[in-house]
């Protein structure tokens, strides 16, 4: 199979599969492929992240990866209107400032905050692109990814910010597969000293997770004593709005 037809052939499993999970079986009918062949190409293409299993189940839908490569080019201004109104509503909430974060390759991209009355302010993150594992909002993106592409992330080395960062590869997965278990993900100082911030992922309409709320807010007063579970509620109930929202 020469590499052009290769490169085809994959574009059209690709397309096959934009309509939501399939078989191998409806994939090699919608391509004109043959069953075997389709079968390879979505091995192939499940290794590069850019299609992946359903858990439980032998369908395939796209993958992180594709997600991922797509945010640099899908706009974010219709993401931050359906989002606006939650930010508001879990910002007075809370009472600290509440963000949006979308994934820009392996960085996640700040694309709109909502601030308190609070005397002592958080800086507007807006415009900022910060390393995924340093953060809450990446790390709840990171704890999604396929395996394949968190490998990858990985393998690139992890940057440390401060003392508290995490650039231990093992202990970063097993802080990640808290969090895909807890449905959120907590950072204390671990980017910039003084700095906490809590994070939920925003899920598509296939499912998968490529933004996430966050609520952020000076470590010495946030979240209060006592207050963390309830905080960490608020931000996981304005993600499942917005995630809502979209599959609408």
């Amino acid at each position: 199979m020469s590499r052009v037809q290769s490169i085809e052939r994959a574009f059209a499993v690709l397309a096959a599969l934009a309509d939501g999970p399939i078989g191998v079986t409806e994939v090699a009918e919608r391509t004109d492929l043959a069953k075997s062949t389709a079968a390879r190409m979505l091995t192939s293409l499940a290794r590069e992240g850019a299609v992946e299993q359903v858990p439980g189940e032998t369908r395939y839908r796209l993958g992180g990866r594709i997600v991922t490569l797509a945010a640099g080019i899908v706009p974010t201004r219709s993401l931050v209107s359906l989002a606006r109104p939650s930010l508001v509503e879990v910002a007075s909430a809370v009472g600290e400032a509440a963000g949006l974060a979308v994934a820009d390759g392996f960085t996640v991209h700040y694309v709109d905050q909502v601030d308190t009355s609070h005397q002592v302010q958080i800086r507007d993150w807006t415009g900022t692109r910060v390393a995924m594992h340093a953060v809450s909002s990446g790390q709840v993106v990171l704890a999604h990814l396929p395996a394949v592409a968190l490998d990858r992330y990985l393998a690139a080395g992890l940057e440390r910010f401060t003392a508290a960062t995490i650039v231990d590869p093992v202990v970063l997965r097993d802080r990640l597969r808290a969090v895909q278990l807890a449905g959120r993900a907590w950072v204390h100082d671990e980017f910039a000293e003084g700095l906490s911030s809590v994070a939920a992922p925003i899920a598509d309409a296939l499912g998968n997770v490529n933004a996430a709320v966050h609520v952020h807010g000076p470590s010495y007063r946030f979240p209060a004593p006592g207050a963390e579970e309830h905080v960490a509620e608020a931000v996981m109930a304005a993600a499942a709005r917005i995630s809502a929202r979209i599959r609408e």
